[in-house]
């Protein structure tokens, strides 16, 4: 099992891929790429990276056997994952990825509260580690909100470019509010999709496995709705520039290899420890803003980013805590048991 500290330098890691996605989503869309197409490409597209990664990882120790309940509930999950991409996706496209980043931070209040109702996190405020996800997961939540809503003053590095924030002002109202209600209708399906996948993985562990048919479901899903919304043939042909790159980056470095790692988190620490790395997601925007594209560094981001990392270490703090206590208990019965057995070897030997 990897460790807690590992796993989160991990998910970090995919979170700087997630953000570049959105960027060179947004790029490849304004250039003319459908959001329809865009999707299906991407899954098909992961779909053989996902194969191969299957094989080379089962070649000695086979998968379970795949039962028609389990296979359903898979169909379901790829239905789940085409219909947040599609909402993402189109969400970006009616707005910005700015506003996108910023929609992300719902994402592990609303996977808290469908793994509270669902019975795979157990709020007890009377002990500390369960003390320490719940408000690790809050502050999180609340400083990728402060650095959304509150900019303070400026801080000076170089020459700065106007900032994306001011440019996305310029869109037109219904736009945003359309984009807004999409991007937000797709953070709760992706707290559906990390709360639905990881009860399938426990009862089927084999995750590259149950990785890789939702991609094919998905694929599958995302074309027929492709095919029916978008009419013109033109759109399914790719062009060698910004969409070819769009789309190799979105199968290979997000779908095929975000979708593998999360499905082993979630196996190994559950979905709320996936979702609480999500409002990292508005940090790592404003620290490649400021580093590549010029923008401004505000005063609301440095105390934002400092009380997201305040909560990322409390999170994780109390998921190591909780690892640490069933650790002792384990080794607590183990211990115990095996003071008992000589203790019955001698009785049954005096009888």
């Amino acid at each position: 099992m990897w460790s807690s500290e590992l796993t989160a330098v991990i998910l970090l890691t995919i979170e700087c891929l997630d953000v570049g996605l959105i960027t060179l989503s947004k790029a490849a869309m304004r250039r003319g790429m459908s959001d329809y197409v865009f999707v299906v490409y991407s899954n098909a597209l992961a779909v053989p990276v996902l194969f191969l990664c299957s094989l080379l990882f089962h070649r000695r120790r086979s998968p379970p056997p795949l039962t028609p309940s389990i296979l359903c509930r898979i169909f379901l999950l790829g239905l789940v994952s085409c219909s947040l991409q599609m909402l993402k996706f189109i969400g970006i496209g009616y707005s910005s990825p700015t506003l996108a980043s910023a929609m992300t931070n719902l994402i592990p209040a609303f996977t808290y509260v469908l793994a509270i109702v669902t019975r795979m996190e157990k709020l007890d405020l009377k002990v500390k580690s369960s003390r320490a996800k719940c408000l690790g997961t809050l502050v999180s939540v609340a400083g990728a909100l402060l650095i959304t809503i509150y900019k303070g003053p400026g801080i000076e590095f170089a020459s700065t470019t106007p900032s994306m924030l001011n440019h996305n002002l310029l869109l037109p109202r219904s736009n945003w509010i359309i984009g807004g209600f999409l991007t937000a209708a797709a953070a709760f399906m992706v707290a559906v999709l990390l709360v639905f996948q990881t009860s399938i993985i426990r009862d089927y562990p084999a995750e590259l496995i149950v990785t890789l048919i939702s991609h094919i479901f998905a694929t599958m899903q995302s074309s027929l709705v492709s095919l029916i919304a978008e009419r013109d043939p033109s759109a399914w042909r790719l062009r060698l520039d910004m969409e070819l790159i769009a789309v190799g980056y979105s199968g290979i470095f997000v779908v095929a290899l975000r979708g593998a790692v999360y499905a082993w988190v979630l196996h190994q620490k559950g979905p709320v420890f996936v979702a609480m790395f999500k409002p990292a997601g508005i940090v790592i925007a404003v620290i490649m803003g400021v580093t590549f594209l010029g923008d401004k560094l505000h005063l609301g981001s440095v105390i934002g980013a400092a009380i997201i990392a305040l909560g990322f270490y409390t999170v994780v703090w109390g998921k190591a805590k909780e690892e640490k206590m069933a650790e002792d208990i384990a080794a607590c019965g183990v211990n115990t048991s095996s003071h008992r057995v000589p203790l019955l070897q001698n009785k049954s030997t005096e009888v």
